[in-house]
């Protein structure tokens, strides 16, 4: 009997989401991974795999029938998988590489030269992004973003407001208020922790830019924000899951056995919910403050896509369900991956007391006892945007970048790539590859990046944390303008340390998978005053 869809609505029904997925991951994978076996070879017709034989398809490892390079990531050291498609590629002398996971043909860009094939010499082939069974029908039913649209009509209209009405310069600088603000807060409330006791610093972080991007897109708090919140983590953590439905689309019996794609329903449905809450609380907000708000406060997102809803003419309708899938988009992509980037720049920075030194000195040497942070202070801080660009080299948020679709047979570096083949670009593979960045390639070192002739723009392709080309992530300069800020407070008002004595060398570097990659385990550091903010 197929499982009843379920729709959360309720914080203890998406608890008991939560819980039912991620119990005993590797037991339940395992035996899942047999039943599939036996499933395809009963129930899918075209497990042999058709004319693939015919195509010179990349190198990569061998394939069994059926769960075709699935059995390699069970005995590989690590279980996740930029790590693991880096060890293949490297272990196959591939960096072009074809793997098939049960049904799905997957082909990953490892190298400079590879990355560059995908997202600029057949950037219009890769343009599109898979829909996956387990996210269909969310998708079908017309609520995509920016994020997911596929290549056409609707996405270039999304990327054009994006670029000039949401995430441009011009609107990144009028939100400098928000930012300082919330810097702000954040310094208060490290200055007032208990003397002696450790920070989670990680959970500070995320805590402002939580804040700062909900103030951004919707003026204000969102009343119901942690719920908010848990939901979206929930969503990108199924998505991101190795969801045996999503690998044999084909075989009845698996989705018997699979409740992914009911649960990402569940949570689409909860947080829809959830935005038409924020969609009443703007407005009931907006019209409170009519008559004190100024021209100097400008619009926030929301307002800004409710006003090109309400006012019409595009080519491609801007529906309510669009507009509160662009916020999602917004929400999920600016805030989980900039606070991932600011804490492993901490991490790095603790790991590495020469270059935290010379970090704190260039800030303090500039600000010269000033007040607090502004950004006006940004702009001569050189040092600081190198121990970005190495943090971002080392720790790119989304390692794997956004998967994309090939929605033609193409050649690339001599090899075949069938339509309706998932591409993916491994930016953690190609930050750490050494025959772009020599042998120290794993080392942290900011000074690598002085010659000022790699950064992140998308054209090179050694170093694609936002990667490139038409899918390159329109928030640059938006996430970019947080991290710097923060970065720049923490260093500037106060000296760190590690508990418990611990050495630098010490520290825990491990990761873990979520919406991004982000620290296995929580950054605790003692905060000591050095530069007291005045208000």
């Amino acid at each position: 009997m197929r499982p009843k869809l379920l729709y959360a609505t309720s914080d203890e029904q998406l608890r008991n989401i939560e819980a039912s997925t991620p119990a005993m991951e590797l037991c339940v994978f395992l035996v899942a991974l047999l039943i599939s076996v036996l499933a395809a070879l009963l129930l899918t017709p075209n497990w042999r795999g058709g004319n693939a034989g015919q195509r010179r398809l990349p190198p990569g490892p061998w394939r069994l029938p059926v769960i075709g390079s699935l059995h390699h990531f069970l005995f590989l050291r690590s279980r996740l998988a930029h790590r693991a498609m880096a060890d293949l590629a490297r272990r196959h002398g591939a960096p072009l590489m074809y793997l098939k996971l049960g049904e799905v043909g997957l082909v990953v860009a490892s190298s400079r030269d590879a990355a560059r094939e995908v997202m600029w010499a057949h950037d219009a082939a890769f343009a599109s992004r898979p829909w996956i069974p387990s996210m269909r029908a969310p998708m079908e039913r017309g609520t995509v973003g920016l994020v997911f649209a596929r290549h056409g009509p609707l996405w270039r209209q999304l990327r054009r407001v994006s670029v000039q009405e949401l995430l441009g310069a011009r609107r990144v600088r009028s939100f400098r208020r928000v930012r300082e603000g919330e810097a702000r807060r954040l310094v208060a409330g490290l200055a007032a922790a208990t003397p002696g006791e450790a920070v989670n610093v990680g959970e500070r972080v995320a805590a402002l830019t939580t804040d700062a991007t909900m103030r951004v897109v919707m003026g204000d708090r969102f009343e119901r924000r942690e719920e908010f919140l848990r939901a979206i983590e929930e969503g990108g953590r199924l998505i991101a899951g190795l969801n045996l439905g999503d690998l044999f689309p084909s075989s009845r019996l698996v989705k018997l056995f699979s409740r992914t794609a009911d649960q990402v329903m569940a949570i689409h449905e909860k947080t829809f919910e959830l935005m038409d809450c924020a969609v009443r609380q703007h407005e009931e907000s907006r019209a409170a403050m009519a008559s004190m708000t100024t021209e100097e406060d400008g619009e926030d997102i929301l307002e800004v896509l409710l006003r090109i809803h309400k006012e019409g003419g595009l080519e491609v309708p801007l529906t309510m369900d669009i507009v509160k899938a662009v916020i999602l988009d917004l929400f999920s992509g600016g805030s989980d991956t900039t606070a991932t980037t600011i804490e492993w720049a901490m991490s790095e920075l603790m790991r590495n007391p020469r270059a935290m030194e010379k970090a704190q000195a260039e800030v303090r040497s500039r600000l010269r006892g000033k007040a607090a942070v502004t950004e006006d202070d940004l702009h001569d801080l050189t040092y600081l945007k190198l121990v970005i660009k190495e943090t971002l080299r080392l720790h790119p948020a989304l390692p794997l970048l956004l998967p994309r679709e090939c929605t033609e047979d193409r050649k690339v570096m001599g090899y075949d790539v069938p339509k309706g083949t998932t591409v993916l670009v491994n930016a953690w593979a190609i930050g750490r590859d050494p025959e772009s960045w020599d042998d120290d390639a794993h080392v942290f070192w900011p000074e690598r990046f002085e010659d000022g002739k790699v950064n992140f723009k998308g054209t090179d392709f050694e170093f694609v944390p936002f990667g490139a080309g038409r899918r390159m992530c329109p928030g640059v300069a938006f996430a970019h303008a947080i991290v710097e800020l923060v970065l720049a407070s923490l260093l500037y008002h106060f000296d760190w340390k590690l508990p418990g004595g611990m050495a630098p060398s010490e520290l825990d570097m491990t990761e873990k998978m979520g919406m991004t990659v982000r620290r296995k385990n929580d950054l605790f550091l003692y905060p000591i005053v050095r530069v007291p903010q005045k208000i």
